[in-house]
């Protein structure tokens, strides 16, 4: 029967081969369609950014591209980028989100 000193030992070893769960990165996609004020608003009301940071990552977006919107588990993630298609499908916008693996 083990001592409470190996059994503190074994559970120190099975808690240090746990790994962390996976983290994701949402990207806001540029498009020639929705207007900078609506990608402003989605940053603000979804990814809850201030209004410094939704301007900087909507240049961002605008001027390469994409943009990062947040890093998140992936259920989170995934709310999200449903949430942004959700609100730009209600505004007839074409705005996409996509999901990277960090």
């Amino acid at each position: 029967m083990p001592n409470e000193r190996e059994e503190r030992q074994r559970e120190s070893e099975v808690l240090n081969e746990i790994e962390p769960p996976k983290r994701y990165l949402v990207l806001l996609h540029n498009d020639h369609y929705t207007t900078w004020a609506f990608v402003v608003e989605v940053l603000e009301r979804i990814f809850k950014k201030t209004r410094a940071e939704a301007e900087q990552i909507t240049a961002k977006v605008h001027n390469e591209g994409f943009g990062v919107c947040g890093e998140y588990s992936l259920e989170i993630a995934q709310m999200k980028v449903a949430q942004t298609h959700a609100l730009a499908k209600a505004n007839e916008f074409p705005l996409q989100c996509s999901i990277q693996e960090v």
